[in-house]
């Protein structure tokens, strides 16, 4: 079993789109895509993603799935516009439809928003394989920063991660979105810490307080020694401590909203109105 790897860097929202490749059979995945948004103007456009699907086409690849980690609350998915235009099928955690439930009440979605996943195309679960050509990738559920939060390891050599971690010197997930929880996040890191050393991390942001270069990548081994919230010797009991004081700091992501109405519908826009044109919601004062 032999994949290549290859990672884009959207600039706006910091965020790693990785491209899987299997060299046999040139089967190809994309992992938490980015869908452009611009809040100012309130345009979306797929330049950062086009870019992404023609190098596939120029390898010879065969776009097969989307890998969604979770319903991401810092940028919008780009999957359900790689659906349209590749057939690829969108892959999310099965707890996704919990999520869905949670912010159809914040939206006041009414039945207009399904909630029951069918806006994605395979929802998965712990232990489900997700055949790639002749490589395998191997869902992990890690729930913390979310509950519907998973990572995939293809070929037992490298691991996806989403928002679970990030490189060493930037730490971990924030855990005070619904649902989130900074011990069930522990849980989740100590399982994946245990893949072994040599499992390379592929990271879905980088937030460098210097003026270091971006890491996409990280090895298990050098997260276990160096990550600065949960390395080797660090209590479940002080990690939960560092991470709810840690939060209890933070502010709400820029594309918070928008993003969600759009993830929680596989990255697709809400369903127009009656004069064609779809609208993203702001709840006013519901927020601290």
């Amino acid at each position: 079993m032999s994949a290549s790897i290859r990672t884009y860097f959207h600039k706006d929202t910091s965020t790693f789109t990785h491209l899987i490749l299997d060299e046999n059979t040139r089967q190809a995945a994309l992992v938490d895509p980015v869908l452009d948004f611009d809040q100012k103007a309130g345009r979306t456009s797929s330049l950062f993603v086009d870019q992404i699907l023609a190098d596939v086409q120029s390898q010879g690849g065969q776009l097969r799935y989307v890998l969604e980690t979770h319903a991401h609350a810092d940028h919008l998915s780009a999957g359900d516009y790689v659906r349209t235009h590749t057939g690829a099928a969108i892959v999310i955690g099965h707890r996704i439809t919990g999520v869905q439930k949670t912010f159809a009440a914040v939206f006041n979605e009414g039945a207009g928003l399904a909630v029951d996943g069918r806006q994605f195309d395979q929802l998965v679960a712990e232990g489900d394989v997700i055949p790639l050509g002749d490589s395998a990738i191997q869902v992990l559920a890690t729930p913390g920063h979310t509950p519907a939060c998973v990572s995939y390891l293809l070929n037992n050599t490298d691991l996806f991660v989403g928002d679970t971690l990030f490189a060493p010197d930037v730490g971990s997930a924030r855990c005070d979105f619904p649902g989130g929880d900074a011990g069930t996040l522990y849980d989740s890191v100590q399982r994946l810490l245990a893949l072994g050393d040599e499992v390379m991390m592929h990271l879905c942001h980088d937030y460098p307080a210097t003026s270091r270069e971006l890491i996409s990548q990280v090895s298990v081994g050098a997260q276990r020694s160096t990550n600065i919230h949960i390395r080797d010797g660090v209590s479940r009991e002080d990690f939960v401590a560092l991470r709810e004081k840690r939060d209890a700091g933070l502010e709400m992501p820029r594309l918070i909203f928008p993003s969600l109405q759009v993830n929680i519908r596989a990255g697709a826009l809400p369903e127009p109105e009656d004069n064609g044109i779809s609208y993203l919601k702001m709840p006013l004062n519901q927020f601290p």
